[in-house]
């Protein structure tokens, strides 16, 4: 009899929240704010009555409605009232996010789960880029719990971006290998090529060149990659990073391959500087190469903007 009332007075929070998002003649904007209050307690009802389903949902519709109030671009100033409510209004709904997704697993529907935690992270991104992380890590570890690999290493893949973006590099390698080692596994070896590269990158701007030159070494065991242009360009840049040549390094770093790269890789790319030689760079990779007695290396005022991939 309780858990009937308890079903009853779920679907009366339900049929208000409804009732919220109506418009008409003098209501232009739904009330997003009530309908997720109503949905809030139609998910505590259903929890009471032990109709899990239907409280996991509630809860999803819950932050979904929260989430309609997003602004973007997020206010910068968080000294604003403004600012310091859509954050917290957005923290709210990405914890109820992570609370559905617990009932997901639960109640053996982990493909949900992992679902949601991820579009929880591209609701997040925009204002914590850390959030996001933990989300897009959550959420890959639920794939691969399920042994689905590639959507697990495209979770990985935006954490590991994120992570270079904010300077964490020692989580972004092993990231990056854990990533690699997934699509080793399902055996999509080109896109293990351009992990390679990104490896390389992040281990060089790290100041280990050790590890940037076993990531290739090792990289030779995948079939097609000995030879190829990813492999070439990394031997190459390796080479020339050893050596200490200023312009080998600055043509591959500043070459097609490595410059459309996404973003954040294409980045670390640019941005790279040769140990001692002072991050100086030749002006231009397709310019006739002076000998001796030619003019002097150039530095120059890298205008790349970002934006690729």
């Amino acid at each position: 009899m309780m858990a009937a009332q308890k079903i009853n007075e779920a679907h009366d929070h339900i049929a208000k929240a409804e009732k919220c998002l109506k418009t008409s003649m003098t209501k232009w904007k739904p009330d997003y704010d009530g309908a997720a209050s109503e949905m809030a307690k139609a998910a505590v009802a259903f929890k009471n009555a032990k109709q899990f389903d239907q409280a996991k949902d509630a809860y999803l519709k819950e932050a979904e409605y929260h989430t309609e109030n997003k602004t973007y671009p997020f206010p910068s100033n968080h000294n604003d009232p403004l600012a310091l409510q859509e954050m917290k209004r957005m923290s709210e709904a990405i914890e109820l996010i992570e609370k559905a997704s617990v009932m997901y697993v639960e109640n053996g529907t982990s493909g949900t789960a992992g679902m949601a935690l991820d579009r929880a992270g591209k609701l997040i991104e925009p204002m914590d880029l850390e959030k996001a992380v933990d989300l897009y890590q959550k959420a890959a570890s639920v794939f691969e719990n399920e042994d689905r690999l590639r959507q697990a290493a495209e979770l990985l893949g935006k954490a590991s971006r994120l992570l270079v973006r904010l300077r964490r590099l020692d989580e972004a390698a092993v990231s990056l290998q854990k990533e690699k080692n997934m699509y080793k596994e399902i055996e999509n070896y080109p896109t293990c090529f351009k992990k390679t590269i990104a490896q390389v990158l992040v281990h060089l701007h790290r100041g280990d060149f050790v590890a940037a030159d076993k990531c290739v070494r090792e990289s030779y065991s995948l079939p097609g990659f000995s030879g190829s242009e990813d492999c070439v360009a990394m031997e190459t840049l390796l080479a020339g990073y050893d050596e200490q040549d200023e312009d080998q390094v600055y043509r591959v770093c500043n070459s097609p391959l490595l410059k459309y790269m996404d973003n954040d890789y294409a980045k670390l790319a640019i941005s790279l500087k040769v140990p001692g030689g002072g991050g100086k760079k030749k002006k231009s990779p397709g310019a006739p190469q002076e000998g001796a007695g030619g003019a002097p290396p150039v530095d120059e005022e890298d205008d790349y903007d970002g934006g690729l991939c």
